[in-house]
């Protein structure tokens, strides 16, 4: 459990300083955005792509 909350904290002050650093998570290529009127429709492909490929990698570093 330890090794757990450590590794989401590192992951999390990571994302923190891409987003500090202005990479645009959440708005990458390939991120569908539909407008119609007053509303919006947001649909982050990629973006959750890149999010299983780090979640996924960081789950094989903690089973080791």
């Amino acid at each position: 459990m330890a090794k757990l909350l450590i590794v989401l904290g590192v992951v999390l002050i990571g994302a923190g300083l891409l987003v500090k650093a202005g990479v645009p998570l959440g708005r990458l290529p390939g991120d569908l955005v539909i407008r119609r009127g007053n509303t919006t429709f947001y649909v982050p492909i990629v973006t959750s792509l890149l999010a299983s490929v780090i979640l996924s990698l960081v789950a094989l570093l903690l089973r080791r």
